[in-house]
C-alpha cells in the first residue's frame, strides 16, 4: 500500500479528535437520506424477497455512524417483512473502507451491537453476520452477482488519487500555492479534477453493476454542488496552507506537490457519467443544502461557548477528524494544531459576512436488467 492510500482515512479511536466523536454532521445527513433508503429497500424486498439480504456499506469509516447504517437497514427490512407478512431474512453485512481505516474499533463495538439487536428484535428475528471488506471501492470488491444492496454515505467525493498527478510540470504549476480548486484556479485545474472524478465514478459504477444481483440497488450520499457558488472547507484549508507557506512554516516543495483528492460534482456531471456507463437506472436524485454546523445541537460539549465561536470550534473539529491523517502524512504532525487554530479563526471571520453551506447529493439507483 502506498503512502497516499495509507493516509486516506479518518482519525481513528475514540479520543477527543477522533472521527467517532466528531461525525454528528455526517449522522444528520445519513438520517435525512433515510426516507430514500426506506423507499429503495421496500421496492427491493417487495420484488425479490431474498432469503439472505447481502448489504455492503462502502466507505464505512469508524464510529457510531457505521453501525447506525446497519441498524437502520435491519429496522427497515423488519417493517417491510411485517407489512408483507414474510419471514425476516438472514443478514450479511460487509463493511468496506481503505486498509488504513480503524476496523478494530468497529470490531470492539460489535458485541454490544449484537446484544442490543437481540433485545430489540428478539431471537426469532434471524441471524445477522457482519464482516469487514478492506479495499478501494474504485474497483472490484465482491464476486459477481453477490450483493443485494450497496450503501455509501459521505465517501464518493473522495478521489482515487491526486487529480493533478501525471500532468506536465507546466500544468501542475497552474495551481501553484494551492492544494485544491480555489476561486483563482485556472480551468485546467478544474478539468483535471473533473476528469479524475469521471474516471473514478465510471469504474465505481462498472464494478458495482458486476457485483449486484439482478434487480439490486444502490443508495449513495456524497458532497456535490449546485448552481450557487459556495465556499468549501477544502478551499479554506488550501488558503491557510498557503499563508503558512508564505510565513515559512511549511516547505514550498511539499505544498506544490500536494492536492486534496476531493471533487464535488454537479447533478449534470453525475447524470452524464451514469448515462455513459449505462448499467444503472436513476430512481431518485436529490440535492440537500445544509449549514456547515449541521448536527451541532446534538453535541453538548459546545454549549458553554458563545455564538460563532461555538460553531467554529465544532466545524474545525469535524474538519480535523476528516483530513488530519492526510495532512500529517504530507506536512508533519507539528503543523496540525496551528493549521486548525487558524481554520477556526477564519471560520469566525467568514460567518460574519457569509453563510457557510454545503450541498449533498442523494441518489437511489437500480441495476438495469
Amino acid at each position: 500500500m502506498d503512502s497516499f492510500g495509507a493516509s486516506m482515512h479518518m482519525n481513528g479511536g475514540k479520543g477527543e479528535r477522533s472521527y467517532a466523536n466528531n461525525s454528528s454532521l455526517q449522522k444528520k445527513l445519513m438520517l435525512k437520506a433515510k426516507p430514500m433508503l426506506e423507499e429503495t429497500i421496500t421496492t427491493l424486498y417487495r420484488d425479490y424477497s431474498p432469503n439472505c439480504m447481502k448489504v455492503a456499506d462502502l466507505g464505512c469509516s469508524v464510529g457510531p455512524n457505521t453501525l447506525l447504517v446497519t441498524s437502520n437497514i435491519i429496522d427497515i427490512v423488519d417493517i417491510v417483512c411485517t407489512r408483507l407478512n414474510r419471514e425476516p431474512p438472514t443478514f450479511q453485512f460487509y463493511l468496506n473502507d481503505l486498509f488504513g481505516n480503524d476496523f478494530n474499533t468497529i470490531f470492539k463495538s460489535l458485541p454490544d451491537f449484537y446484544t442490543r439487536l437481540v433485545e430489540d428484535k428478539g431471537h426469532k428475528f434471524g441471524s445477522c453476520f457482519i464482516n469487514a471488506t478492506p479495499g478501494s471501492f474504485h474497483g472490484r470488491l465482491f464476486p459477481s452477482n453477490s450483493i443485494n444492496l450497496f450503501h455509501s454515505s459521505n465517501s464518493l467525493h473522495w478521489l482515487s488519487q491526486d487529480p493533478l498527478l501525471g500532468l506536465t510540470r507546466e500544468a501542475e504549476s497552474l495551481n501553484k500555492g494551492n492544494c485544491h480548486i480555489v476561486s483563482t484556479s485556472p480551468p485546467a485545474v478544474y478539468k483535471a479534477y473533473l476528469k479524475q472524478f469521471q474516471e473514478d465514478f465510471k469504474l465505481f459504477l462498472k464494478s458495482r453493476s458486476e457485483e449486484l444481483v439482478p434487480g439490486g440497488a444502490m443508495v449513495l450520499v456524497f458532497l456535490g454542488k449546485n448552481e450557487t457558488p459556495r465556499r468549501t472547507g477544502w478551499e479554506l484549508i488550501s488558503l491557510i496552507l498557503n499563508d503558512m507557506f508564505l510565513e515559512g512554516l511549511i516547505e514550498e516543495e511539499k505544498l506544490d506537490s500536494f492536492n486534496i483528492p476531493v471533487y464535488e460534482p454537479t447533478i449534470a456531471e453525475i447524470r452524464h457519467v451514469i448515462q455513459e456507463e449505462g448499467s444503472f437506472f436513476v430512481q431518485r436524485l436529490e440535492i440537500l443544502i445544509s449549514p456547515w454546523d449541521e448536527g451541532i445541537n446534538e453535541c453538548g460539549d459546545y454549549y458553554f461557548l458563545d455564538g460563532n465561536i461555538r460553531r467554529a470550534e465544532y466545524m474545525a473539529k469535524h474538519a480535523r477528524a476528516i483530513i488530519e491523517p492526510l495532512l500529517s502524512a504530507k506536512f508533519g504532525a507539528d503543523i496540525i494544531n496551528e493549521l486548525f487554530i487558524r481554520y477556526q479563526k477564519k471560520l469566525v471571520q467568514l460567518m460574519e459576512v457569509e453563510k457557510l453551506e454545503s450541498a449533498t447529493l442523494m441518489i437511489s439507483m437500480t441495476k438495469n436488467a
